[in-house]
C-alpha cells in the first residue's frame, strides 16, 4: 500500500531560531553588548499586536555597563583618569554596578555615592563586586537626592585631586557609549520604525536614537519619564521609582530627538512589569515596567506594520525587594491598580501637572538645555 509522505510545515519562531554562538571572554567586560531581542506579544499585548524588547539586563550589570565603561576607556585615552586613580560618582545602582566593572577591568578604585534609597541587595552587590559605598543622609531642600549626592561627589573630589569624576548627567562619552546599541538593532532587525527607551541621565536615550535615525529616517523616538521627573518641564516631585527621570536637568538629553514623550507613575510600572514577567518571564525593574506600558500601547494604536522596539535596561536581581514584593508595594499602595487602556493627554508639558500615565507630543528643553550638539557627535 502506498502511504503519502506527510509534509511538515514548521512555523519558525524567531525568538528561537539559534543565534551565532558567542566566543569565549577572558574579561566580564568582554560579556557587554550583542543582548539578545525578545519578541513581546500576547497575553501582555492585545491579539495580534507586538513590540520586540532589547534585553539590556543581560548584561553583565544591566545597561550602564556600556556607558561605564566607554567613559572609563575615554578618559583613561585622554590621560583624565590616571593609572590606580579613585573613580567617583554619583548613582543609584545601576551605573555603579558598571563602574565596579570598569574598575575591576582597569584597576580603578570605585566610590559610588547614593542614598537611603538604594536597595540593601544593590548596595551589597557593589560591595562584592569591591566599590565603596558612601550614602548622603539628607536631600538637597531643591535638588533632591540627586543633588545631595552631586554636593557629596565634589566633598570628595577636593579631599582627592587625583580622582576622577565620570559625571554621567554631562558627559558626551556617555551618550557615544550607545551608538553599538544602535548597530546592534540595526543588524538584528532590518528597520526599525518605532524606538521606545526611558530617560533618566537621557544618555542611552540619545545616542541609540541619534544613530539609529541616520540609519533608518523615519525613525519615531517615544520617551519615558516618571511623574514627578523635571526632564521634560514638569514640576519637581517626590519619586518612589529608580532608574529613570531626574530632578537635576541632565545636559545629554537631546530633546529634539524625542516625537513624543510619557509619564508613568510608579504603581502602574509596578502593573506592567509584574504582568510582564508573569506573562513573558522578561524581568525588570521600574524602567521595564513603565517602557513595557508604553511600547504595549504603541503596538495597540499604530498601524499593525510598525516594528517597535523598546529598550529595557536592567534586569529583576535589584527589585525582587520593592518592584516584586508585596509587603513594599502595598506600603506604598502600589498593588491592585490597573491603569487605564490609554494615557491621558495634555499640549504642553507646562499645562499641567500629571500624576498618572500622561502622554505628551509637544517636547521641549527645560531652561534651554538640549543635548543636540553631543547627540551628534555620537553618530559621527
Amino acid at each position: 500500500m502506498h502511504h503519502p509522505a506527510h509534509t511538515h510545515t514548521h512555523t519558525h519562531n524567531p525568538v528561537l531560531l539559534p543565534g551565532p554562538t558567542r566566543r569565549p571572554m577572558r574579561t566580564p567586560a568582554g560579556l557587554v553588548g550583542d543582548t539578545p531581542l525578545l519578541w513581546i506579544a500576547e497575553p501582555f499585548t492585545a491579539a495580534g499586536r507586538g513590540f520586540w524588547a532589547k534585553l539590556e539586563g543581560l548584561n553583565p550589570g544591566g545597561l550602564k555597563d556600556r556607558a561605564a565603561l566607554h567613559m572609563v576607556r575615554a578618559a583613561r585615552a585622554r590621560g583624565q583618569l590616571r593609572p590606580g586613580a579613585r573613580i567617583v560618582e554619583s548613582s543609584s545602582g545601576t551605573l555603579g554596578l558598571g563602574l565596579a566593572l570598569a574598575g575591576s577591568t582597569f584597576g580603578h578604585p570605585v566610590t559610588v555615592v547614593t542614598d537611603p534609597g538604594m536597595e540593601p541587595l544593590m548596595s551589597g552587590l557593589l560591595t562584592a563586586y569591591g566599590a565603596e559605598i558612601d550614602a548622603v543622609t539628607d536631600p538637597h531642600p531643591v535638588g533632591g537626592w540627586q543633588q545631595a549626592r552631586l554636593h557629596r561627589v565634589e566633598c570628595i573630589l577636593a579631599g582627592d585631586p587625583g580622582a576622577w569624576h565620570p559625571n554621567q548627567y554631562d558627559n558626551p562619552d556617555n551618550v557615544a557609549a550607545y551608538a553599538p546599541l544602535a548597530h546592534e538593532l540595526a543588524a538584528q532587525l532590518d528597520r526599525v520604525d518605532t524606538l521606545v527607551v526611558s530617560v533618566g541621565t537621557g544618555g542611552h536615550s540619545a545616542g541609540t536614537a541619534c544613530v539609529l535615525r541616520r540609519l533608518h529616517p523615519g525613525l519615531r523616538v517615544v520617551g519615558v519619564d516618571a511623574t514627578g521627573s523635571t526632564i521634560f518641564g514638569q514640576p519637581a516631585a517626590p519619586r518612589l521609582m529608580r532608574g529613570l527621570g531626574s530632578s537635576v536637568h541632565p545636559r545629554n538629553v537631546a530633546h529634539h530627538l524625542f516625537d513624543e514623550v510619557h509619564w508613568v507613575a510608579a504603581r502602574e510600572a509596578v502593573w506592567a512589569a509584574r504582568r510582564l514577567a508573569r506573562d513573558h518571564y522578561a524581568t525588570g525593574g521600574w524602567s521595564v515596567g513603565a517602557v513595557a506600558l508604553v511600547a504595549r500601547w504603541l503596538a495597540r494604536t499604530l498601524p499593525a506594520g510598525n516594528r517597535i522596539v523598546a529598550v529595557f535596561p536592567d534586569g529583576p536581581q535589584r527589585y525582587v525587594g520593592t518592584v516584586y514584593d508585596d509587603a513594599y508595594c502595598r506600603t506604598h499602595g502600589l498593588l491592585d491598580h490597573t491603569p487605564a487602556d490609554d494615557p491621558d493627554e495634555i499640549a504642553h508639558p507646562g499645562e499641567r501637572t500629571v500624576t498618572r500615565w500622561t502622554r505628551c507630543a509637544h517636547v521641549g528643553a527645560p531652561l534651554g538645555q538640549d543635548g543636540t550638539a553631543r547627540a551628534n557627535g555620537a553618530a559621527g
